[in-house]
């Protein structure tokens, strides 16, 4: 059975997840957060916001969270890679 400590081994899928609740339906704000906005802030390091139509690579790194957001900005769903 492999070790898992909290905030060590996490795997992508539970932080996926942690990230689906704070975000979907959400606005993403330069300001604070709020129950309708997400300070852009408190995103993790390693982020990236995908418009629809945007360009982006198809490069994998695991630890990478991808926001997806509608054409109002309100964040539609989230995944790692």
């Amino acid at each position: 059975m492999p070790l898992v400590v909290p905030d060590v081994t996490t795997n992508s899928a539970d932080k996926t997840e942690e990230w689906m609740r704070k975000l979907v339906g959400k606005k993403l704000s330069d300001e604070g957060s709020s129950e309708t906005n997400f300070c852009k802030t408190e995103l993790p390091q390693e982020c990236r916001v995908i418009k629809p139509g945007m360009m982006v690579t198809k490069d994998f790194k695991p630890d990478r969270l991808n926001v997806h957001v509608d054409d109002e900005g309100t964040v539609s769903h989230v995944h790692h890679g």
